[in-house]
This record gives structure tokens, sequence and C-alpha cells, in this order.
């Protein structure tokens, strides 16, 4: 049976198509014959992105990564910027930062003075960590050892009891500074609130510490102090937890050991780094109205001028401190029983001595929570003047506050005389 489509004959090619006129469009591709390979289109080229998203990312100017290697500097320099180059734009920063001089610019001084104390505080409580034993048994006896038999143990002991008083000094007198200064306006608002966290925390520190030798003196002591919560609402629970129990024991020592030496040591720590930074990123500020009157004497340059003479401060200071543990060794006294009658002349550091007075003056019925209530008020306002004072945040004076911040301080001078004066005639 013959086949409907007729072949051609054998050895004639199919005529070739004729060429396409000028611009007339170019004819279709010719169907491949069936089980025939199908011609390959030309590559593209490749696209800079991936085709399939049919998204094009452009290319990405990475910055040098070390910008320094390349700078004139020493040997040694060189070799640091090399593995260290992360903090040069910080150092650059700091030699940026300038300080106003004028003529109560010594003020500045005392809260890196209050860290020097505080550096002080850790390198010896580390060393002193490593005879004391906290315990019930164990606790006074160790501090005899320290005294007595390790090397310049009494050094040791004497220039950490001194440096927490000095520490805590310095804080008081850069808070007062600061306040009078009205250096808490606009924009130090977090920077004052996180320096009255550190004297807080500080004075924690204070308190805690005191019952570690666990003497007679500090045994009673903290049990004056810690009675002292109990006539607000709760405060029997507060109590529970600092006593770890009913009463002061060993269980008491070793919260306050736990307290003294790991959690307000990190609190601290965590408040400190955020206080620095703020100090570095807003800077230094004068009081107000110095600037418009003249009475800035210029600026010098933070590093390395005005850390050279903070140095110069913390030289001034450790040989108070030497001179201080030498000359006034703190005494050691008796080891505590707590079966004894409370011993006369018991009273708190010295520190504390002006709430402790209130309380004594607050002996009517209902005067203790009445006094712990002004002290959280008053601890609140303190805290809250940054926000409360808008005539500082506006740059301009405010006597109000002025006049309120020598009440305070005249409150905390007067009666911590008053403690002192009382004290030294029953010696």
């Amino acid at each position: 049976m013959a086949e409907n489509t007729p072949k051609p004959a054998a050895g004639n090619a199919p005529a070739k198509p004729k060429p396409a006129a000028p611009r007339a469009a170019k004819p279709a591709p010719k169907a491949a014959a069936p089980g025939a390979a199908k011609p390959q289109a030309p590559k593209a080229a490749a696209p800079k992105a991936a085709a399939s998203s049919g998204v094009t990312k452009p290319p990405v100017d990475r910055p040098d990564p070390n910008p320094f290697k390349d700078s004139k500097t020493s040997a040694l320099g060189g070799w640091f910027q090399e593995r260290f180059y992360v903090i040069m734009p910080i150092l650059d920063y700091l030699k940026k930062k300038e300080v106003p001089k004028h003529r109560l610019s010594f003020w500045y001084y005392f809260g890196g003075l209050g860290l020097f104390f505080f550096i002080i505080q850790i390198i010896t409580g580390l060393l002193l960590l490593q005879y004391y034993k906290p315990t019930e048994a164990d606790a006074f006896a160790s501090f005899l050892f320290i005294q007595g038999e390790v090397p310049f143990g009494w050094l040791l002991r004497q220039v950490h009891a001194w440096s927490a008083n000095l520490m805590i000094l310095m804080l008081f007198i850069h808070m007062f500074s600061t306040f009078f200064m009205k250096s808490y306006r606009k924009p130090r608002e977090l920077m004052w609130v996180s320096g009255f966290i550190l004297l807080v925390l500080s004075l924690g520190f204070g308190f805690t510490g005191y019952l570690l030798p666990w003497n007679e003196l500090a045994f009673f002591a903290t049990q004056v102090g810690t009675e002292v919560p109990k006539v607000a609402p709760g405060g029997a629970f507060i109590v529970e937890i600092l006593r770890g129990g009913p009463e002061v024991s060993g269980e008491t020592l070793t919260r306050m050991f736990s307290l003294h030496v790991v959690l307000l040591p990190g609190l601290v720590m965590l408040v400190l780094a955020a206080h620095l930074t703020m100090v570095q990123v807003l800077g230094t500020s004068a009081p107000i109205g110095y600037k418009e009157a003249g009475l800035i004497k210029g600026y010098e340059k933070f590093f390395p001028t005005f850390l050279a003479k903070d140095g110069i401060g913390w030289l001034i200071g450790f040989a108070l401190l030497i001179y201080l543990a030498v000359m006034f060794p703190w005494e050691i006294g008796v080891k505590a029983d707590p079966l004894a009658s409370t011993p006369l002349g018991i009273k708190p550091e010295w520190y504390f001595w002006a709430q402790f007075q209130l309380l004594k003056d607050f002996k009517f019925e209902g005067g203790e929570l009445m006094a712990i209530i002004l002290f959280t008020i008053g601890g609140v306002v303190w805290l809250l003047v940054p926000f409360i004072d808008r005539q500082a945040s506006q740059e301009k004076k405010s006597p109000i506050f002025t006049i309120f911040g020598i009440l305070v301080l005249a409150f905390l001078l007067i009666n911590t005389y008053r403690v002192y004066a009382e004290y030294s005639i029953l010696k």
C-alpha cells in the first residue's frame, strides 16, 4: 500500500529559502524532524544575581576591617594596633573629648577617687578571700589568722576596711557636688539615677561586710540594724530573708557573705559600666550660667591631660589610705556570743548615723514607721530630682532645689555629729 505523503527523490536536497528582503521579518525556524535532537540556543551571559528569583543584588562595598594597619606608629604600638584595632575609635574619641576648666573643676575628681577605692576593695577583697572562712565557728579565727599570721595580712585587712569608708565618703562628696552644680540636668538624668543606685549599693556593701569579722560589735549592730524593717508592712519577711531565720546566727553570716562577695559586686559592675559609659558619651557639664558669664577658663583634653591629673589624685588617695591603715588600725574586738546581753555603745557605721539618730528621736508610738516612710519618700524624691527640677533643665537657676540640697546635707551632718558626740562621751 502506497503512503499518502510522497517521498522526495534520493539525492535531491530541498530548495534553499530565498534571502529575506531588507527590513523583512525573519522566517520562522524550521520544525525539527521527529526524533531529531533539538538545536541548542546560544548561551546568554550569566546574570550577576540569580535569575530564578528575579532579584538583582548590588555589590557590597565592605570597609577595611583594620583601617589603622597602614598608620605610622612604633613597632610595639603597631603590634597592639593590629590586634586591638577595634578599640582605636574609642581612643580617638577620648582624645577629642574635653573637660571644662573653671573654679569648681576640682569637684570633678571625687568621682574618680570613688572608683579608685572601689578597685582597691576588689583587689584586697579577693586576697582576703584566700584565708577567710564564712562560718560561725571559723570566721573570727580566720580574721585573727589574717591579722597575726599571714605576711602583711594586717595591712591588707586595714586597707580593705579603710578603703570601704573612703569609697563611701568620696561618693557622698561626688553626689552633693553634682547636685549643687546641677549636673543632673538634661540630658544627664540617667547619669544621676545610676550614680544614686551606685551609692545605695555601696551602702549595702558596708552593711553586709560589717558582720563578716563575727565580733561582738558587728554581731549586735547587725541585730539592731535588721530589726528596723520589722515595723513596716512586709518587713518581717525581709528580715527573715536577711537573717536566714528569726535571729542573727551563722546562717545570717552566710547570707551576708554571699551578698557581699557575689550579688552586690555583680550589680555594681553592671550599673558602673552604664554610669561610666554615660559619663563618656554625655561628657562633663559646667555649672549653670558659667559659660554665658565667661567663667569657663578653657577646656582641657580628657585623654591624657585630665586622666593624668586624675592619676595624681589617685596617688594622693592611696597615700592617705596607707597612712590611715597604719596609724589608725581597726580593732578586731572579741568573738561574738549570741547568748550575751547587748553591750552599751552599739551603733552602726558612720554612714548610717544620721538615720540611726532619727530612729532614736522618733521613739514614740509609730515613730519608727514614720521614720522609715520619711526615709523612703526622701530617697525617691532625691532620685527623681532631675525630672522634677524643670528650671535646671532649661539652663535656669533653681534656688528651691539648692535649698532642698542644703537641708538634706545639714540633716546628715548634724545627726552624724550628734551620734559622734553622744558615743564619744560613753567611751
